[in-house]
């Protein structure tokens, strides 16, 4: 007796989703060249190559140190962790829609009816009647049947959605990847700022000294003295403001690792060798945007808008759900499971939309605006990603020999320099001269430490623009 429910059960689960109404999916065509810039500001295009990660990307030890503590600690990291875990228990959860719950039952039913009521008459009888039911079942309740794709629908789009937060959480791994470097950059190149403002007023106050006994003697005029501790307060005033630079840096960097960071692995300064940053290949094409993992996450989720649609379109038709049991059902508990005892039921019910106000034509518009918002946020997605990395090709065409000029002038200014001072010294020039080649070479020196930054935050900018690897 029981195999006959379940045969109806399995006869009923061979029909489920036999049509499926949502749109067939097409990826949108990617609204940006097939390649990127070329000429004027931009490198000059490479061999194809792939994206590296980003263990080969930062040859520095200590850098990679500081990155495997942040991937470790990092608080918005373990966010999109959690997201995912979320994200996939609720794909678990409407899976489960696509096969009936069976429940196991064991239970009893006990009562007491006057016997004039069960005879029908008060004259029938006095007495009571004891009644005691025990039943011991399997039930479905309440399936429905997937007959036009509705739960394969949201199926489909809570994996689709799935998909997108691990997606997700890469972006969010490349992100602090480059943050982090990007702010032991940035702490790298103020300690570099520092050491120059402390040099220049170290050496401003040596020439202070020396122009007040110049002048003490007779020598020098006070212009000559007052010029000279310009330099020497503008030095001071730097070096203060620097201090408090570097310790907000330290501060930002220990932030984002999500834990402190000890002082042996930070760096000395922009030029330190522990900053090294390897190149990344040039002339890839532009369909290498489509691996992003922001570009991925914005597909999935255009995929599980399309998914929407079809399970919008199911609420119009027919539905149809069962609920049903097979098992025992006795007056003993003694006789439950012997000789005739064999109960069953089956209640399968249709249900078809008549009015229901406009309402699942409304879901239907909600479903189809979400998806034409979807693919927008898709080809957006595709045109941010173009834009972030022909910039940086752009600025990567020209950093290198903006770093040589800036190099030279630096150079140039510190032969300026000790030549206007010593023309100054044996009182052949004014102390004037001396005082504007000073100034230009504290300027191209603060001016090198940015050109060293801008070319390293670059590389890693390149890094995060082409979706590099996540290891």
């Amino acid at each position: 007796m029981i195999a006959r429910p379940l045969a109806l059960l399995g006869a009923a689960l061979c029909l489920t989703a036999c049509i499926d109404l949502a749109p067939r999916y097409h990826r949108p065509q990617a609204p940006v060249p097939t390649a990127f810039p070329v000429g004027g500001a931009y490198p000059p295009a490479a061999a194809t190559a792939p994206v590296v990660g980003w263990r080969d990307l930062f040859v520095d030890p200590k850098l990679k140190a500081i990155i495997d503590e942040a991937l470790a600690n990092n608080r918005d990291l373990r966010i999109a962790v959690a997201n995912i875990a979320d994200a996939r228990g609720q794909y678990q959860v409407q899976r489960s829609d696509l096969l009936p719950k069976l429940n196991a039952n064991l239970g009893g039913a006990f009562g007491q009816t006057p016997a004039s009521v069960v005879a029908g008459s008060a004259a029938a009888g006095a007495g009571e009647v004891n009644e005691r039911v025990f039943d011991a079942n399997l039930a479905v309740s309440a399936y429905q049947l997937d007959l036009f794709g509705k739960v394969r629908n949201l199926t489909k789009a809570a994996l689709d959605q799935y998909f997108a937060t691990r997606e997700a959480r890469d972006a969010a791994q490349i992100t602090l990847i480059a943050q982090v470097a990007a702010d032991d950059l940035t702490l790298g190149s103020d300690r570099a700022l520092l050491a120059i403002a402390r040099d220049t007023q170290a050496s401003g106050q040596v020439t202070l000294t020396l122009t007040q006994a110049r002048f003490s003697g007779g020598i020098a005029s006070q212009l000559d003295v007052s010029q000279a501790q310009t330099v020497v307060e503008q030095a001071r005033s730097d070096v203060a403001r620097l201090t408090t630079q570097v310790a907000q840096d330290r501060n930002a960097l220990d932030l984002v690792v999500g834990a402190p960071v000890a002082e042996d692995l930070l760096p000395g300064g922009i030029d330190d060798p522990g900053i090294a940053v390897s190149r990344l290949p040039a002339g890839l094409p532009s369909t290498v945007l489509l691996e992003r993992p922001d570009v991925a996450q914005a597909e999935d989720q255009l995929k599980a808008a399309n998914a929407n649609i079809g399970a919008a379109r199911a609420a119009f038709f027919p539905s149809l759900s069962l609920t049903g049991s097979g098992g025992f059902a006795s007056l003993a508990l003694s006789g439950l499971f012997r000789g005739a005892s064999a109960a069953w039921s089956f209640a399968p019910t249709l249900s078809a939309p008549i009015f229901d106000a406009g309402a699942n034509r409304g879901n239907l518009r909600v479903a189809k605006a979400q998806r034409d918002a979807a693919v927008a946020s898709y080809e957006k997605a595709i045109q941010t990603a173009f834009r972030e990395v022909a910039d940086a090709l752009a600025r990567r065409g020209t950093i290198e020999e903006q770093l040589a000029a800036q190099q030279a002038l630096v150079a140039a200014s510190a032969d300026a320099y000790r030549l206007s001072y010593a023309r100054y010294e044996a009182g052949a020039d004014t102390y004037l001269n001396a005082l504007i080649a000073q100034r230009t070479l504290y300027v191209a020196r603060q001016s090198l430490v940015a050109t060293q930054l801008a070319r390293a935050d670059n590389l890693v900018t390149l890094y995060t623009a082409f979706g590099g690897g996540v290891n």
